[in-house]
């Protein structure tokens, strides 16, 4: 394997880091605005979901020799979407934004889905940190074999 392949692992690895920590990131978001009824925009907070895709190496997979690379370059945010499901309401007809009839109209933010992908999101850069390491071990190890 050589350096440029190893750097390029690396790389992967911290596109991910950077990806799992937006995605923590509009997870807390959508956890701090679970019971606002009332945005800028007009009506409750609908919930935000992050999307990926894979990137690909700009000079796609090449062979070097022996050594032949995926054209993977990690992973990058596409955007950052609303959740268009169900709103739920509930009957609270002493709320400020309750309708003629004592409805809210409440965010679509599930608090045990929420955890579940903060746990989720945590794990994989957890993951990510931890190929990172190996890869700042290796390449030490590496230099002192060199030294040697």
């Amino acid at each position: 394997m050589g350096f440029d392949t190893s750097l390029a692992a690396f790389n992967i690895s911290a596109s991910g880091l950077t990806a799992e920590r937006l995605r923590m990131e509009v997870v807390a978001n959508n956890i701090a605005n679970a019971s606002v009824t009332r945005t800028p925009e007009g009506g409750p907070y609908r919930r935000k979901d992050v999307v990926f895709e894979t990137a690909l190496n700009p000079d796609g997979p090449a062979q070097h020799g022996a050594t032949e690379s995926s054209g993977l370059a990690g992973v990058r945010t596409v955007a950052i979407v609303d959740d268009m499901s169900e709103l739920p309401r509930r009957h609270d007809p002493g709320h400020p934004d309750a309708d003629a009839d004592g409805f809210v109209t409440m965010p679509n933010v599930n608090l045990p889905v929420e955890m579940v992908n903060l746990i989720t999101a945590t794990r994989a850069y957890e993951a990510n940190l931890k190929a990172a390491q190996s890869f700042v071990d290796m390449n030490q190890q590496a230099l002192t074999i060199v030294r040697g």
